[in-house]
């Protein structure tokens, strides 16, 4: 378990995560930050590129599950339901509690798991202090002020990130 607020991966978008990648990756759990990573905050059910990219990777035999620092109960549990995936609410990221809880509920070790946000400080940070693989994407919506300042905070350690496309540890690239 480290300390550091480093992602391991970087992504443009969720999409670009491939079940190819993730089996190269020997990830069989690839945990799911909600708001501003596989949905806007303004969205309250899932969208079908959300709902396509779901079945692919499930189909690939890849469990899903959300773990997120929502307290609004009901979006978070109409996502899942929606998307017929576990989740957690409330988590308290950059705690990495509901990271190891989730792993140890689903069987899944630390280097069978990985972390996809947005959040350097929350995401990134709560996956790496739990020894899971973290991948980082790009917000999907800037509007909001205080994010903003926090995303501006967060550019030295994407720029430090491995470089898009050629990623350390995996056999496959991202396109």
């Amino acid at each position: 378990m480290g300390l550091s607020l480093l992602p391991q991966h970087s992504v443009k978008a969720f999409t670009d995560i491939t079940p190819s990648f993730l089996n190269s990756c020997g990830i069989k759990l690839l945990m799911l930050d909600l708001d501003n990573t596989i949905a806007k905050y303004s969205e309250r059910t899932p969208s079908e590129s959300v709902m396509k990219w779901v079945r692919d990777i499930k189909s690939a035999g890849i469990e899903l599950f959300i773990v997120s620092n929502s307290r609004k109960a009901k979006r978070v549990d109409d996502f899942a339901a929606a998307l017929q995936i576990g989740f957690t609410k409330n988590a308290r990221k950059p705690s990495p509690r509901s990271l190891l809880q989730t792993m140890t509920t689903k069987g899944f070790h630390a280097s069978q798991s990985a972390m996809l946000g947005d959040q350097i400080f929350t995401d990134t940070f709560a996956a790496n202090r739990a020894g899971a693989r973290s991948i980082i994407v790009r917000p999907l919506c800037m509007k909001n002020p205080l994010l903003f300042i926090r995303y501006v905070a967060e550019l030295p350690f994407r720029a430090l990130c491995a470089f898009p496309g050629k990623h350390k540890n995996c056999e496959a690239e991202i396109t």
